[in-house]
């Protein structure tokens, strides 16, 4: 009668062990992309890493990069020639053209922002945030502005 108790708690241990492998493996899988180098610009505030996917060339003039921003790290105001898209893979993130109000970005939400459009995006206050930013260069490249004051950033 022993040995069956046993045989339960070490089924019972060998189980709960093995699905807690499986979650560590699923959140590490969340990552898509490398997260590259620390960005030392100062075209952002706050830690961010950028790691260029695709470069723009004289055969696709468009560049992909993956961008994380640490918790509260933004990019200043800036606009693109050609435009941008931005696809979310991982986080919470705000997005705001100039004179509009605040968008809060989710996993899976898309923002297409117009040429010459002026915006900044970046991570929440509290959680990081991954995008993918597709950018058109045929027009040149980004044109980087001040950075977004505190109250613009933290503005409901």
């Amino acid at each position: 009668m022993k040995y069956p108790i046993t045989y339960l708690v070490l089924v019972v241990c060998f189980f709960t062990m093995a699905c807690s492998s499986d979650q560590k493996k699923t959140n590490n899988d969340a990552v898509v992309f490398p997260t590259g180098e620390k960005n030392t610009t100062k075209n952002f505030t706050g830690v961010v890493w950028v790691k260029s996917l695709i470069d723009a060339d004289s055969l696709n003039q468009t560049a992909v990069g993956n961008v994380t921003f640490a918790a509260g790290a933004r990019s200043n105001w800036h606009s693109h020639p050609a435009g941008q898209i931005l696809l979310v893979t991982e986080g919470v993130g705000y997005y705001q053209e100039k004179g509009q109000n605040r968008l809060i970005l989710h996993k899976g939400d898309v923002i297409k922002c117009p040429p010459n459009i002026i915006h900044w995006h970046g991570a929440s206050v509290d959680t990081a945030f991954i995008q993918l930013a597709i950018t058109g260069r045929q027009y040149g490249p980004a044109v980087w502005m001040e950075a977004v004051t505190d109250s613009v950033y933290n503005a409901k």
